[in-house]
């Protein structure tokens, strides 16, 4: 007898995240010894000394449980952005904080979701799961935002906005001031979710993040993660700043000890390591510098960016597509990302990496158009 039991129709229909390839499956498909993943928007310079050694010391209390709703993070957090504690929401990655939002805001059958296209997809995805009308709206041809017509798709019924700044996977960041008069005009009932992965990377952080206006935009909550300048991607850590009310009720319906205890002595470790992080911004910001110049001199389109990463269109006249030269490249030991989940099939996006592995790239992406 076949077991009958229900499963949601959106479940049973869900598009899965499509994660980026790791370094294992590159070298065993293609007997590889040496492989360059820069496809991830991963930290360049990989993970703090002080991090590692605060983890490896911590490593024999993995058998206790964490401190409910991690204080001493939150504390740290709170200390180094300068917001109140009890504003902060910590999350296994921000994506748990972004999914936590969809299901506290939002009233399935009521009320809806906007965000641009494209755009980072956990905020499509999980609004579908959660059964969420969601608006998607293009961005301009250009990759900015189209406040006007965001404000257009925005009614009494939108409980939560979604932008990405710098946004992913063009790397465009808008002028804070476009961001905050589009707050301003959203109705008092809608929420804009800022999601500032990417924001360190900025020319100039406290000039572009929102984090230091907050306390002055009620109807604002801006994201932030440990996975890129931090360099925690595999500890999942992630936090939000919001207000109170809301943050309190997050915490309420946030599973318990979502954050692990390594992960809060890693993220307070990260935080106290200001030289690590100096050294990711400088390693950054000039290779991403480099990056534009080469890929521009190969006869590239690249797309500006203020983020640890770059989109770029392959040369007029290259007679292979996108995903020809994203399969040559990982033949050579090379991983960048395919923007096909983003509906961009001709756009590639390459992660910043060290300076040995930035001009391994432009030497390998130069024999693949030759060949072209």
């Amino acid at each position: 007898m076949t077991a009958s039991y229900p499963i949601r129709p959106a479940v049973l229909e869900f598009t899965p995240y499509t994660p980026g390839l790791s370094i294992d499956e590159i070298k065993e498909r293609y007997g590889l010894s040496q492989v360059v993943k820069m496809a991830s928007n991963e930290n360049p310079l990989g993970t703090s000394p002080l991090v590692q050694e605060r983890v490896c010391k911590a490593a024999g209390t993995m058998f206790r449980y964490i401190q409910s709703g991690a204080p001493r993070l939150v504390e740290a957090v709170a200390h180094f952005f300068q917001v109140p504690p009890a504003c902060v929401v910590l999350g296994n990655g921000s994506d748990e904080v972004i999914d936590l939002l969809i299901r506290a805001c939002p009233t399935p059958g009521i009320h809806n979701v906007v965000t641009c296209t494209p755009c980072f997809s956990l905020y499509t995805l999980q609004s579908k799961l959660c059964g969420v009308a969601l608006r998607e709206v293009p961005l301009n041809p250009d990759f900015s935002f189209p406040w006007q017509a965001m404000r257009a798709a925005v009614d009494e019924h939108t409980a939560l906005v979604f932008i990405t700044t710098p946004d992913n996977p063009s790397g465009f960041c808008p002028p804070r001031e476009e961001v905050l008069a589009f707050a301003a005009s959203l109705p008092p009932t809608c929420l804009l979710v800022v999601d500032e992965a990417y924001i360190d990377f900025c020319e100039n952080e406290q000039e572009s993040s929102l984090l230091p206006l907050l306390a002055t935009r009620p109807n604002v909550v801006v994201l932030r993660t440990f996975s890129k300048s931090f360099g925690l991607a595999g500890m999942r850590l992630g936090f939000g700043v919001m207000p109170q009310k809301l943050a309190t009720c997050l915490c309420a319906i946030r599973p318990p000890f979502s954050v692990n205890i390594l992960a809060e002595i890693a993220g307070i470790a990260a935080l106290e390591d200001t030289t690590f992080r100096a050294a990711t911004m400088h390693t950054v910001k000039t290779g991403r510098a480099y990056l534009q110049e080469q890929l521009t001199a190969l006869g590239c389109t690249v797309f500006p960016s203020q983020a640890n990463f770059l989109m770029f269109r392959l040369p007029q006249g290259c007679t292979k597509q996108a995903k020809e030269v994203f399969a040559s490249l990982l033949e050579r030991g090379i991983i960048i990302r395919p923007l096909n989940s983003y509906n961009l099939a001709d756009h590639l996006r390459v992660t910043v990496g060290t300076a040995q592995e930035n001009a391994l790239f432009v030497q390998e992406l130069t024999g693949v158009l030759r060949h072209a």
